[in-house]
């Protein structure tokens, strides 16, 4: 078992500590990638990322991610909501991935209410701030661990 993982970032999140603290906290995109890299090392799991806030990038990242990876959390932002093509390309990685996101999108506005993606993943995680990257983390090794898909 490798424990190769790709976290994928959509559009704003390489702005977190700048956006509504409200709703993103105060976290740095910068202190949040150290704090998961932090964590993966404490279960041993290699991890990359990547953020574009450039929808195709997105879908070409996801689709290279198919032979590389033996799991993905994806924070698709904004293209949750209105992105087929990366739901398309989500659908082709046949290994175990989570949906995320930093807010709860269920008691925000209603069109945040619709994830296009939720259907073509393992599991979804929302509405526990940046810390639902490192329960995703977990998750997902032990998903990975256990064979699940």
């Amino acid at each position: 078992m490798q424990n190769n993982i790709i976290i994928i970032n959509g559009p704003n999140i390489n702005l977190l500590g700048d956006r509504d603290k409200s709703i993103y906290g105060s976290e740095t995109y910068e202190d949040l990638l150290n704090r998961c890299k932090f964590e993966a090392s404490k279960i041993k799991i290699n991890i990359e990322f990547y953020q574009s806030n450039i929808e195709g990038e997105l879908v070409n990242k996801i689709q290279e991610s198919r032979n590389i990876f033996d799991g993905m959390i994806i924070n698709a932002a904004a293209f949750t909501h209105t992105s087929v093509a990366i739901r398309d390309s989500l659908s082709l990685f046949k290994k175990p991935s989570i949906e995320l996101h930093i807010s709860n999108i269920y008691k925000r506005e209603e069109f945040r209410q619709k994830s296009l993606i939720s259907d073509v993943v393992t599991g979804i995680i929302c509405g526990l701030g940046t810390n639902g990257y490192i329960l995703a983390i977990n998750s997902i090794y032990e998903m990975i661990k256990n064979g699940n898909k």
